[in-house]
């Protein structure tokens, strides 16, 4: 099966993923729409149209009032930087200094959750789009002016006219890895980050002094959602991958086209919903299409030819390196150390959503195992995501890799294990069979055998409750324990031997 193919097969409950699309494209088409109709300049129009874009890309927190708030304060941090950008955009040294602080406090905020990192992107970008724009002083009021309109305009369409949010509201997402001081994953990622934006600028001002900034945009985005120093070279890799497509096609697409309107909108909409419909399942893909859509820009800005396609990638070929260094230099964090940390937080959810299952069978209908299931559903997001370097088809570590996929494969064994013994719960005709307190106890074993359960709920209430000792409930739900228990022992030998030790099949 083709990466082509496997885009458009991979999973899309509710198709929530097609009508998120469907509804950025929507968004920034009604910002643009917003700063051209008020007479604003083309410059103004690609910044609103990109503001919008990232305030319907970026925002991940839990409710949709909380969204609302992100959304308000946006302008309070991409104002301020947008003022440093054009009033510092010709003193290069000056601006290098200010954009590193950016990129540093950017950074840091992710230790705030969703709305931290939302923040820290809304900034960064902020400082980016001058650059890219090469916008100065005298055109700041028309730049706030069409922020302002495209935040409000993506504001309507989010909120107001397809609130998806409100129907499927998003499973909150996991919480960063804990740790104090450098051990902080955030504070370690913010040096990593300045550093690797650090090289980026030297490199690529080396390069192209005009284009430079491109090689500092790849190093902060390499950044984003990774956690150790496998995770970030496999995004690396990803991203100059998505970027040598995107200019191949953009020599075939973006250059006949450049200048022409009409056509330059559409595809322009185009990249925009693949950016968003690719972005969960390939990075590469997302890549692609923001490469292109760069280019079609390029075009609308006059300036497109094949030579500064070449450009584009080898500032972004030096962007990688840079973050590669970072990783590699600053505070680095090992793949299996952070893989380690992540399924230790999966097993506890495990424990934890077994647990309630069982008090819920038992009667206690304060207990709901879903929302665990799902949080265990992001769990397993992270830990793939950490074993991406290990499973990659470049790997050379052969053991390591077949490790590596027997413990995706067991612990997805698990989620559906655990989805299976929720929906058990969930149904008010299920009662509780003596055997699962025996079967939950074997289960709480298994945990515990690979890691300590973070907490260690009371087992009592399941044993102390009298209950017929045969349900078609309870059986289905022993069913599923019984999956789980054997997932979870099978788990045993990847875990706990040495990662480079040939694994021994099951």
């Amino acid at each position: 099966m083709t990466g082509v193919q496997r885009m458009f097969v991979a999973p899309d409950p509710g198709r929530v993923r097609l009508r998120v699309s469907t509804r950025a494209v929507l968004g920034v088409a009604l910002a643009v729409a917003a700063a051209e109709l008020a007479g604003l300049s083309l410059i103004a129009s690609i910044t609103g149209g990109l503001a919008a874009l990232l305030a319907l890309f970026t925002l991940g927190d839990p409710t949709v009032r909380r969204q609302a708030v992100t959304t308000a304060l946006l302008p309070a941090v991409g104002f301020p930087v947008l003022a440093l950008a054009t009033t510092l955009h010709e003193l290069p040294l000056l601006r290098a200094a200010a954009w590193l602080s950016v990129v540093f406090c950017a950074a840091y905020a992710r230790r705030w959750g969703p709305r931290g990192q939302a923040l820290g992107i809304f900034a960064f970008m902020m400082f980016f789009v001058t650059q890219f724009l090469h916008a100065g002083p005298a055109q700041l009021p028309e730049l706030y002016g069409a922020v302002a309109l495209a935040l409000t305009a993506s504001s309507a369409v989010r909120f107001g006219l397809w609130c998806i949010e409100r129907r499927t509201p998003p499973p909150a997402a996991p919480a960063p890895l804990a740790g104090r001081g450098l051990a902080r994953p955030t504070t370690r990622l913010a040096f990593q980050a300045t550093f690797a934006c650090g090289v980026a600028i030297a490199a690529g001002l080396l390069i192209s002094p005009d284009r430079w900034y491109w090689a500092v945009g790849t190093a902060w985005w390499i950044f984003v959602n990774t956690a150790s120093r496998g995770e970030t070279l496999v995004r690396g890799f990803r991203r100059v991958v998505g970027t040598v497509t995107g200019i191949a096609a953009g020599l075939l697409i973006a250059i006949p086209v450049a200048g022409m309107p009409a056509p330059t909108a559409v595809l322009v909409a185009v990249c925009v919903f693949g950016i968003f419909y690719t972005a969960t399942p390939s990075y590469s893909w997302m890549m692609f299409f923001v490469t292109v859509m760069a280019g079609l820009l390029y075009g609308m800005l006059g300036v497109l030819h094949p030579g500064l396609l070449l450009l584009r990638f080898e500032e972004t070929a030096v962007g990688a390196l840079g973050a590669a260094l970072g990783v590699a230099l600053i505070l680095p964090v090992t793949t299996h150390a952070a893989t380690d940390a992540w399924i230790r937080r999966a097993l506890h959810c495990v424990h934890g959503c077994t647990t309630a299952a069982a008090l819920r069978l038992a009667g206690n209908e304060k207990a709901d195992p879903a929302p665990l299931a799902a949080e265990l559903e992001l769990l397993l997001g992270r830990v793939r995501l950490t074993l991406a370097p290990l499973v990659h088809p470049l790997s050379p570590l052969r053991a390591r890799k077949a490790r590596a996929r027997r413990v995706i494969a067991l612990l997805d064994d698990c989620a559906r294990e655990v989805r299976g013994l929720a929906a058990v719960a969930a149904d008010p005709d299920a009662s509780h069979d003596a055997r699962l307190a025996a079967a939950c106890r074997r289960v709480d074993a298994a945990v515990h055998a690979l890691v300590q359960p973070a907490t260690r709920q009371a087992e009592a209430p399941v044993d102390s409750l009298p209950a017929p000792q045969h349900h078609r409930g309870a059986e289905a739900a022993l069913t599923h324990l019984q999956g789980l228990e054997r997932a979870l022992v099978e788990l045993d030998a990847p875990l706990r031997t040495s990662p480079r030790a040939a694994l021994v099949p099951a």
